[in-house]
């Protein structure tokens, strides 16, 4: 099996009744949404826990990799996240409040995102601009663009999110 999130397939299933049970575990909850870190989410007890859930499911099975990092910075990410609101997190970005013509998460913050060389620069930046977004976000597209983040990723982001007119434009 490919280490990737789809609503499909293991992973994918594997992750989203764990956000979906996070609800009701608010000591879990709680931790990981203190770690600042990836590597302070990767250290705690519930991350392990899942991590083991996903191991016996095949993911790594042979050694530790970056994926273990991305799956911890995606694990600590989902802790913010209380809504799954299906799309394109960086069209979710820029979507306009009710009565706003600017968009929720600020051109200047968007392009902040995109140039995050790592997923440690990535972390920090969603950390960021989850609470702006109301922490409505579609947690597997999360997922998956954050295991895959990369020049491509970024392109999709990039192309999907809704850049405000200008009035040079």
């Amino acid at each position: 099996m490919s280490d990737r999130f789809s609503r499909d397939n293991a992973y994918g299933t594997i992750l989203l009744n764990w956000w979906q049970k996070l609800e009701d575990d608010r000591a879990s909850r709680a931790i990981l949404r203190r770690a600042s870190t990836v590597t302070a989410v990767a250290l705690s007890a519930p991350y392990q826990r899942l991590y083991r859930r996903f191991q016996a499911a095949g993911w790594n099975a042979n050694s530790v990799s970056a994926h273990d990092d991305r799956l911890a910075a995606i694990v600590g990410l989902l802790a913010h996240v209380t809504q799954d609101q299906p799309g394109s997190p960086a069209k979710a970005m820029s979507h306009k409040a009710p009565g706003e013509d600017r968009p929720l998460v600020s051109e200047l913050r968007f392009t902040r995102l995109l140039e995050s060389p790592d997923v440690d620069s990535l972390f920090a930046g969603l950390r960021r601009v989850l609470p702006i977004m109301e922490h409505r976000v579609d947690v597997i597209a999360l997922a998956d663009d954050i295991l895959f983040w990369g020049d491509d990723r970024k392109k999709r982001w990039a192309y999907a999110y809704d850049w405000p007119a200008r009035s040079a434009d």
